[in-house]
């Protein structure tokens, strides 16, 4: 059944892009879309969006809106364009004095009204096109407070009387987290008993949590990242507000497009290669050898990294096993990535340590992470935690075959690979230490040396399906749970 799907989100690829968030609500949405759903997309307009050439057209009747932020009023407009290369309609909400700026988030001051505005004009946009949704589907901490808004401000509407909500988290470490006062600010302190009081009395209010308490549905983006946030070690402090819910959070995997990702069709890599015809793959990885400045060796094993370089991946546990590995064993590295100095400067003392066999580019750029992907024998993810992750699904994919510890979407999307069934995909360890390290990079090295064993783990993996035609039929079915609950 064709639904109306009011589809939140802070960023959507590849119009905005900072992480797995954004490529979630461009691919998910062309999914429903496609599959005869009513779905609009709703985004803040960043004056660093990119619209692929599109110019965005005014919505008649929503101009210059006066939206009511406690006593302070702000105006914004609403502009509309499709998804580049679909059909899906996106809202653009337009109010330069808040999403004009170099970042799309910040530390700012502001940021509570920022994102506070954002989903009163999806609200009062809703109203004014009379889009009645049976779901808006929020995601993380900046679309989180709309439940609260439908039971409060806009609960005399009759347009919203159906309506469900969803929020789904893609990392609880993001929660949106402001002072109590600015409850009292942005006029929520006229909700008697929705603002949980223990944030309160902590002079705080957790948007996240809020959202956590009020949406009629909780999703996240991996079925064993929706129990470790239920955990104290994985709630980072939501867990006792997870389980209190009657329906417990339910976790889907997210879904890789195809189209971007596909070694046989990839537009960014200058050759291209399946699973039956793998040939381009020994191209590709002399490409990348000579893009990256390596040593140009077809037998020695190359691993990838494409990563924000913090903490929650993990890459404390290369510090002391990765140049033991390369002082021992022939290894060449590619690192793509931005983020804490520590990483960086970690990653660029292995250049200089390792000419020719070490290469580190700085920042993001889609067709180099492109030409890793395709280029690379194993692809190195040792994530603390990760909610879902999307880089060892593409790996599977272009035959890279994943180097993972088991947590979250990587437990849910790599098997350890088993040499009495010849099933597995990659090599998955345990433990958050050192020692595991060691012997994830130590296997993983050791079975490159077995050509037939590595091809067939390449082919495992290559032969796996994570399209989001397979995972959209989960949301689907989430929705309809929520408007036709029993």
């Amino acid at each position: 059944m064709s639904r109306k799907i009011c589809f939140v989100a802070s960023e959507v690829t590849p119009l905005a892009k900072t992480g797995g968030l954004a490529d979630v609500a461009g691919a998910l949405g062309r999914y429903l879309h496609d599959r005869g759903h009513d779905v609009r997309l709703f985004m803040p307009h960043y004056s660093t969006i990119d619209l692929r050439g599109q110019t965005p057209v005014a919505v008649p009747g929503i101009q210059q809106v006066v939206a009511h932020l406690g006593s302070r009023q702000v105006e914004f407009s609403l502009l509309s364009t499709t998804l580049p290369g679909s059909g899906v309609p996106v809202y653009l909400v337009d109010c330069p004095q808040f999403f004009a700026r170099d970042s799309l988030y910040s530390n700012a001051a502001d940021e509570h009204q920022r994102f506070f505005l954002f989903q009163i004009a999806v609200v009062e946009s809703c109203q004014r096109m009379r889009f009645q949704p049976d779901v808006i589907h929020c995601n993380d901490w900046h679309a989180s407070l709309l439940p609260l808004l439908l039971r409060t401000r806009y609960a005399w509407d009759a347009l919203f009387a159906r309506t469900r909500t969803l929020l789904t988290i893609h990392n609880i470490g993001y929660q949106g987290v402001f002072p109590a006062s600015t409850a009292t600010e942005l006029g929520l302190d006229a909700t008697p008993g929705l603002l949980d009081a223990g944030e309160l009395s902590r002079s705080s209010i957790n948007w996240l949590r809020q959202g956590i308490l009020l949406a009629d549905g909780v999703s996240t983006v991996s079925p064993t990242y929706a129990k470790e946030i239920c955990t104290p070690e994985g709630g980072y402090g939501l867990d006792d507000t997870l389980r209190a819910r009657a329906l417990p959070a339910l976790g889907i995997l997210n879904g890789v497009d195809y189209d971007d990702w596909n070694p046989e069709i990839d537009r960014l890599l200058p050759h291209h290669y399946s699973a039956d015809q793998p040939g381009g793959k020994g191209k590709l990885k002399a490409e990348l050898q000579q893009r990256f400045g390596l040593q140009r060796e077809s037998d020695v094993p190359l691993a990838g990294i494409v990563s924000r370089l913090t903490a929650q991946k993990g890459f404390d546990l290369l510090f002391d096993t990765l140049p033991g590995i390369l002082d021992s064993r022939p290894l060449q590295v590619a690192i793509l990535g931005s983020g804490e100095p520590r990483y960086v400067s970690f990653f660029t003392s292995l250049v200089r340590r390792y000419p020719g066999r070490v290469a580190f580019h700085t920042g993001y750029h889609e067709e180099l992470a492109h030409l890793i992907e395709a280029g690379s024998d194993m692809f190195i993810m040792p994530s603390l935690y990760e909610p879902c992750g999307l880089n060892q699904m593409y790996s599977l994919k272009y035959g890279t075959v994943p180097v993972v510890r088991r947590t979250g979407g990587l437990a849910d999307s790599v098997q350890m690979w088993d040499p009495q069934s010849g099933q597995g995909t990659g090599i998955v360890f345990n433990d958050f230490d050192g020692p595991a390290m060691q012997w994830a990079l130590s296997t993983a090295l050791d079975l490159y040396g077995d050509r037939k064993t590595w091809s067939r783990i390449m082919r495992n993996g290559m032969t796996q399906d994570f399209s989001w035609k397979i995972q959209g039929r989960e949301y689907e079915h989430l929705y309809e749970r929520l408007i036709e609950p029993g």
